[in-house]
């Protein structure tokens, strides 16, 4: 069984529907969302204030189609909540609580698709949306590759980064890990998987001295490496999967 496998089976119009919300939703959720707004979404205003970007990133995306965004933004605004209410209980923080809402979202995306998939003809996009979808979906790729991964695996290494002295560049970690996601997101997709391995043997012979400091530097190394690679392999493999059923669809 693959990863298509898994997937309903979509139109190419309900296909289409679901690469334009999935492009605004990572757009709304990883690049318009700061650190504040997110440390802040108990705020009514905040969160209402991210709700709307979600809502103009939507309508844009379908092409002017705001009935279907208004959906999409409800929903997420009603997950976005119950996160926040999860928070307030001292729980809602870490990585399952990170993946439990982004697949929820994942959720309600797919499920406007299937009971919209004609929006994007009714909007600026119709004679061209079968043209934007491989780009969408691309830059979708992209930005849960490198801009996810490094929430994904910052909420990971969370509970140990007290334990490890802090003498680095400022957020030079931080664009590491982007650096490397982002290399591993293009050897997959130019079909280069292999060059992997040589990133992970540089990616050692220059950790090598922060790693002998001592065993917990060692071990916070190694795992923040291999969440890192492992979810950008996960993410331009998924990438690549959509890729391929929009292309069966089209």
């Amino acid at each position: 069984m693959t990863l298509m496998d898994l997937v309903p089976p979509l139109s190419a119009p309900a296909l289409q529907v679901f690469t334009a919300l999935l492009l605004a939703h990572v757009l709304a959720d990883f690049l318009f969302q700061t650190k504040k707004m997110v440390a802040h979404k108990g705020n009514v205003l905040v969160l209402g204030l991210h709700v709307l970007i979600v809502f103009a990133l939507s309508t844009l995306a379908l092409g002017g189609v705001w009935q279907v965004a208004a959906m999409v933004a409800a929903a997420h605004f009603v997950i976005d909540m119950i996160k926040v209410i999860w928070r307030a209980t001292g729980q809602g923080d870490g990585l399952a609580p990170f993946l439990l809402d982004q697949a929820a979202h994942l959720v309600s995306l797919l499920a406007a698709a299937l009971l919209w998939p004609g929006a994007m003809a009714l909007g600026w996009w119709d004679n061209d949306a079968v043209h934007l979808v491989a780009p969408a979906l691309l830059a979708s790729g992209l930005i849960l590759t490198v801009i996810a991964g490094g929430m994904a695996v910052g909420l990971l290494t969370a509970r140990y980064q007290g334990e490890i002295s802090d003498d680095s560049l400022p957020d030079a970690g931080r664009l590491i890990g982007q650096l490397e996601r982002f290399i591993i997101f293009v050897l997959v997709m130019i079909g280069e998987p292999a060059g992997i391995g040589f990133l992970i043997a540089a990616k050692s012979v220059l950790r090598f001295d922060t790693a002998s400091q001592g065993q917990k530097a060692s071990e916070y190394v190694i795992i923040g490496t291999l969440a890192s690679f492992s979810w950008a392999l996960v993410m331009a493999y998924g990438t690549q999967a959509l890729l391929e059923i929009a292309a069966q669809a089209s």
